[in-house]
C-alpha cells in the first residue's frame, strides 16, 4: 500500500517531544502557515509576530521598518523563526520594489536578531530564512553550502540578509539560515502560479529549458525547518532543496505526466525579458543546488522526487 502524505507526517513531523514556545515572523506566508499549523498540531505554543494591534495572547506586535518589536512578548521563547519578506516574484523589479524586497528582509532580520540578543533569557535558536538565490547562476555546476555567493541582485540581497542576523550570532544564539529552494505547493509561490496554467494545458518550458530548478516539497520544507530547530549541531547556512535538482525541461515534463496535460507551450527568452524585466535573468538562470548539510545531519526526505512532490501538492 502506497504511503500517504499523512503517513510521512506521522513519521517525521514531530522531532521534539518537549512542548516549546516558538515565535514566528512571516507566519501568514506559504511556508509560515504550514509550519505554524504543524507546530501547533504537535502541542507547541506558537507566537505570531503581526504588524497590527495583537488580537490574542498568541500575537506580538512588530514593525520591521521602524526596528520595533514588543520584546516582552518574546520572553520565554525557546526559538525565534524569521520567514518574513516581500514576495520576490510578486511584482516587476522596479527600483522601489527592489528596495521593498531588500528592506523587508534585512531590516526585519536585524530587528529580530537585536531583540533576541537583548533578552535576559534569549532563545536557544534563531532560524532565519534565506534563499538559494545566494549562489546566483551556477549553470550546470552543482553547488552546496561551501560555495561562495554569486553576482547580481539576489546574491547580494542574500549576503546582506544573512549578515543582518549578526547580533544574534554574536550573543551566542545558535543562528541558522534556511536557504530555501523553489517550494512545490499549490497554495502559493511560483508553483502556485504554475499549477493553473498546466492544468489548463497551457504549461511549457521557459526559455531553452536547460536551466536547473532546485525544488523541495512543502511538506519537506516544513519538516526540514523543524529539523533545523531541533538539531543542535546545525548553525550557519543549510540548503533546503531536494537531493536531485532537475532542469526546467524535466520539471515541465513531470508536470505534464502527473496532470495528464500536454506541455507544448514555450515562453521564449526575449518575451520573458520584455514581460519580467530584470527578474527574467533569475527565472532563466540555472541553480543546481545540493542539500549537503541537511543530508549529513540525518534528515530524510519524504518526497525527494519531483513527481512525488507534485502529487503531494495536489493532495
Amino acid at each position: 500500500m502506497e504511503p500517504t502524505e499523512s503517513d510521512h507526517e506521522s513519521e517525521q513531523s514531530a522531532p521534539s517531544s518537549r512542548p516549546s514556545r516558538i515565535a514566528v515572523a512571516g507566519a501568514s506566508g506559504l511556508i509560515g502557515t504550514a509550519l505554524t499549523r504543524a507546530l501547533t498540531d504537535d502541542g507547541h505554543e506558537v507566537v505570531r509576530l503581526v504588524r497590527r494591534a495583537p488580537r490574542t495572547k498568541h500575537e506580538v506586535r512588530w514593525d520591521p521598518k521602524e526596528g520595533y518589536v514588543d520584546r516582552a512578548g518574546l520572553a520565554g521563547c525557546d526559538a525565534l523563526v524569521n520567514l518574513a519578506g516581500a514576495g520576490i516574484g510578486d511584482h516587476r523589479w522596479t527600483p522601489a520594489y527592489k528596495r521593498e524586497i531588500r528592506d523587508s528582509r534585512v531590516l526585519g532580520t536585524s530587528t529580530l536578531a537585536e531583540a533576541a540578543a537583548s533578552l535576559d533569557e534569549p532563545p536557544r535558536v534563531f532560524l532565519s530564512a534565506s534563499a538559494i538565490g545566494y549562489y546566483g547562476d551556477t549553470g550546470q555546476r552543482a553547488v552546496d553550502e561551501s560555495a561562495p555567493a554569486g553576482e547580481g541582485f539576489l546574491p547580494s540581497l542574500c549576503v546582506e540578509w544573512e549578515g543582518a542576523a549578526a547580533a544574534a550570532h554574536e550573543a551566542g544564539i545558535r543562528t541558522v539560515f534556511a536557504r530555501n529552494g523553489l517550494v512545490v505547493a499549490r497554495q502559493g509561490g511560483a508553483w502556485g502560479r504554475m499549477f493553473p496554467l498546466f492544468k489548463a494545458g497551457l504549461g511549457g518550458r521557459l526559455g531553452n529549458g536547460r536551466q536547473y530548478w532546485s525544488h523541495i516539497s512543502l511538506h519537506d520544507a516544513v519538516a526540514a525547518l523543524r529539523h533545523l530547530l531541533d538539531t543542535e549541531s546545525l548553525a550557519g547556512p543549510v540548503n533546503l532543496t531536494a537531493p536531485d535538482p532537475l532542469t526546467n525541461r524535466e520539471v515541465t515534463a513531470a508536470m505534464g505526466r502527473v496532470l495528464h496535460r500536454p506541455t507544448l507551450f514555450t515562453a521564449p527568452e526575449p518575451a520573458l525579458r520584455v514581460v519580467l524585466g530584470e527578474m527574467a535573468g533569475d527565472v532563466l538562470g540555472s541553480q543546481r543546488v545540493l542539500p549537503t548539510r541537511l543530508l549529513e545531519s540525518g534528515f530524510s526526505f519524504a518526497f525527494p522526487g519531483i513527481e512525488d512532490s507534485i502529487r503531494a501538492a495536489l493532495r
